[in-house]
Formats: C-alpha cells, sequence, structure tokens
C-alpha cells in the first residue's frame, strides 16, 4: 500500500513502535527525507528528537563497498576484515576519512547551527529514514549510533527490498518496516507525494522539537501539528536556454542553499523528460545541488540522426547552455557540474575540455567516454565513471578511456546493472555515487 507522503508514513510507523511509549526513547532521522517522518514518530512517543548525521567510509577503488563509518563528536568505525581484504592502507583509510570528515562537519554546522547533539548513551535509539534502497546508509547510521553508547537500536522504516531489510538485522536490535515489496526500483515510487526534503525544513524541524514551541522561524504548524514551511525551492520551472542563436526547452531546479549545479547531456534519443534523468536529479537536488536538465538538440535537428552522434555539436552546445547558465540570477554564481549519459558522456567530457570550462567535476552513467578520446587528456575537472556490472562492452570501453586521462578520476562498478541501470536499487546507487563526488568536490573547491 503506497503512502500519501513522508508524515502519512511516520503517523504508520509510530503505531507499530507503540510498545516503546514511556521507556527512555531517542528518536533520529536521516537527512533529508527521514527527518519528516522521524518528527511524527517522535510526537507519537513523546520522546526526543534529533538528526543523525553519517558518512560511508568506502573502498577507495570501490566506494560502494563500505569498510566503516564516521559520526558527529569522533565517531569512528571501522571494518577491519573489509580493510584487510580490500588491502586499503593506513594513509588511504585517513585520506577517506579526512574528506567524509569535511564533509560530515559541513552538514552537520548546516543542520544544527551550533546546537548541540541529543546524547544517545544508555537510551534506545529509533533509527528513521523515508526508505531504504541499498541500506548502506542505514548501516552505517546503527554502527555509528552503538559505537555512540545506545543500548538498544530500532530501524524504522516504511520501504525496502527483503534483502536490505534482512541485511540490516544483523546491525539493528530490532527492524521495523512496513512494507518490503518483491519488485523494487526507487523508494520514491510508494508515496503518492514524494518531493524533495530541503534543507530549510529540516532545520524548521529540529528547531521546532528542540524548543518544544509551536512558534519557530522559519517553519508554522497547521491544527493537526503538522509542519508547514514557507522555504520552497528558490528556483523549480520550465526555462528557455539558449545556446549561441538557438533557442532548447529545460527545466531549471534550484533548492535553497545550493551548493552548486549539475547540467545535464542525455544519451541518444533520449531529451530532458528521461525518467533516469530525472529521478538521478531529483536526488542530487535532496543532496542541495541544482540541475539543468535540457534538449541538446531542437525537433528539427533532431530528425538528422546524425545530430545524435555528433560530439563535437553536443559539447559546444553544451558548453553554450553552460554560459548561459552562468548569466542567470541565483544560479549563476554557482558552481558547475556535469552529469552526462551514454552518449551524453562523451559530449560532457569534451564540454569539460574547453578552454576556460571552469568545470567543478563531471559525472558519467553507462557513459561512452571514448567518444571524445582525444580530448580526454585535456579534462581537468574531477570525474567519475559509473557503470553497470552487467555492461560489458561499456564497461571495458571505460577502462580504456581511464588510461587517456590525466585528471583526478575513478571508476564505480554497480554491481547487476545493465546499461540503462534498470535492475532495482541500481539507479538508485548510482544517483547517490553522483550526489557524493558532487558534493564532496564542490566542497572541496570552495574551500
Amino acid at each position: 500500500m503506497p503512502f500519501l507522503d513522508r508524515s502519512d508514513a511516520g503517523r504508520r510507523l509510530a503505531t507499530r513502535l507503540g510498545h516503546l511509549r514511556g521507556l527512555d526513547v531517542v528518536v533520529v532521522g536521516l537527512p533529508r527525507g527521514g527527518v519528516p517522518v522521524a518528527f511524527e514518530i517522535a510526537r507519537a512517543l513523546d520522546a526526543a528528537l534529533d538528526v543523525i548525521v553519517v558518512r560511508k567510509l568506502g573502498v577507495p577503488f570501490q566506494p560502494e563497498l563500505g569498510m566503516g563509518a564516521i559520526g558527529e563528536g569522533g565517531t569512528r568505525v571501522v571494518n577491519e576484515a573489509v580493510v584487510r581484504a580490500a588491502g586499503v592502507s593506513a594513509d588511504e583509510l585517513a585520506t577517506v576519512e579526512r574528506r567524509e570528515r569535511a564533509e560530515l562537519e559541513r552538514r552537520v554546522r548546516l543542520f544544527r547551527r551550533e546546537r548541540p547533539p541529543v546524547s544517545l548513551a544508555g537510551r534506545t535509539v529509533v533509527v528513521v529514514d523515508d526508505g531504504i534502497a541499498t541500506g548502506s546508509t542505514a548501516r552505517a547510521a546503527c554502527e555509528v549510533v552503538r559505537a555512540q553508547g545506545a543500548a538498544r537500536i530500532v530501524l524504522a522504516v516504511p520501504v525496502a527490498p527483503p534483502e536490505a531489510e534482512g541485511a540490516l538485522r544483523r546491525v539493528a536490535d530490532e527492524v521495523v518496516c512496513l512494507e518490503t515489496p518483491a519488485w523494487f526500483s526507487g523508494v520514491g515510487q510508494f508515496y503518492e507525494k514524494f518531493p524533495q526534503t530541503s534543507d530549510g525544513e529540516v532545520v524548521a524541524i529540529l528547531d521546532h522539537a528542540a524548543a518544544q514551541s509551536g512558534a519557530v522561524s522559519g517553519a508554522s504548524f497547521d491544527g493537526g501539528g503538522q509542519p508547514e514551511y514557507d522555504d520552497p525551492p528558490v528556483r523549480d520551472e520550465d526555462v528557455e536556454v539558449h545556446a549561441g542563436p538557438v533557442a532548447l526547452c529545460g527545466h531549471l531546479t534550484v533548492p535553497e542553499t545550493a551548493t552548486g549545479v549539475v547540467v545535464f547531456a542525455h544519451g541518444t534519443g533520449s531529451s530532458r523528460h528521461s525518467p533516469r534523468n530525472r529521478f538521478v536529479a531529483s536526488v542530487l537536488n535532496g543532496d542541495g545541488l541544482g540541475t539543468l536538465l535540457f534538449d541538446l538538440l531542437t525537433p528539427e535537428e533532431e530528425v538528422d540522426r546524425a545530430n545524435v552522434f555528433d560530439i563535437a555539436l553536443l559539447g559546444h552546445r553544451l558548453a553554450e547552455v553552460t554560459r548561459w547558465l552562468r548569466r542567470q540570477p541565483v544560479v549563476g554564481s554557482l558552481l558547475v557540474g556535469y552529469f552526462g549519459a551514454s552518449t551524453g558522456a562523451g559530449a560532457a567530457l569534451w564540454a569539460a575540455a574547453e578552454p576556460g570550462a571552469q568545470v567543478a567535476a563531471v559525472v558519467s552513467r553507462g557513459g561512452r567516454p571514448d567518444l571524445a578520446a582525444d580530448r580526454l587528456p585535456v579534462v581537468s575537472a574531477p570525474t567519475l565513471l559509473i557503470v553497470g556490472g552487467h555492461d560489458d562492452v561499456v564497461l571495458e570501453l571505460n577502462r580504456q578511456a581511464e588510461k587517456q586521462m590525466r585528471c583526478e578520476h575513478r571508476l564505480d562498478v554497480v554491481p547487476g546493472a545493465t546499461h540503462l541501470f534498470e535492475e532495482p536499487g541500481t539507479l538508485e546507487a548510482a544517483a547517490h555515487l553522483a550526489g557524493d563526488w558532487f558534493t564532496s568536490h564542490m566542497a572541496r573547491e570552495r574551500a
């Protein structure tokens, strides 16, 4: 049964957690989407509410494989068995931890605003998210909560694939999950309303919980106790994008306090309406990144199929659109990243190699970097190549492309995924890899 929204999911979860009422309970929500769910649970249990900010420590050459996790207050959990098996040196572990610690501290400052965390030592801690895909973040949260002294951990989520729920029972004392559908492609499919939760919403909820009052700056509460927020995305609209003399259709979304904007270059025969790119864009918006999805070609140009494979044309078009973007209010001063899928990845790398491109980071999903082969040695932007484990031909093309790159780069293989990432959970895994790459490199460039 689908959930109406996150508040509905939280209320329904609360009915399953009634046995915790009256105990010494703290409810912690994973930002961003887990916090509105946790708000309802904490209210029903009359329990303290807080946010749990964690970062997974991924193996350097296979970041989807966790070798540990970090949390606030210097909390650090390391899986020594994974470290040994992967051959990760002490210096490599320290480098990963240093990078992730910087991002963790940025998010803590954003959400807490100097407010100290609620103590978890000796208490029952309910860890809440709005749903689970791979379970890596929830697992990291449970490990960090345990390291912070929780006496008992209850993981509460509205929906998760059966295999993820089973695995999480090894890190939590109790797992409460309302739905475990056999067919699972993403958390959002189980909600009627699943807008991105903004940073402002998270802060408003936490402010309200801390003050134990309905009067908090930035939020109001209706008669049912539901928070109503007045900080929607700064821009979320269809736009006419100008690339030289050509006008192209696009959609621009800029969350509040955006840290950068990612320009999408779609693949062969696709458009700004691509469900895969729109899904990835929604994940990036949730990470505080703006997104611009646009059609690389006009309808008249698309008639000539040769244009779809003209990487120089598409790359030049992307570069022109980037110049247009930098003249726009709100987003013009933000760092820019490129996300390219399939042939669009070739265009993204072509454009990133343009003189004066000033691109903060590039991500290729199931991409064809070989189509920009002569420009690969010139690309200076940190580049992440994401390929499906069952996409054999493209995987080999990406491995060959790596040998030509001189910039910081990494190849991540998503197990079980084919070229279009249609398998359950694979597109979500790719989207989170992209989000982490963009946020960490944009944060580093701003520093």
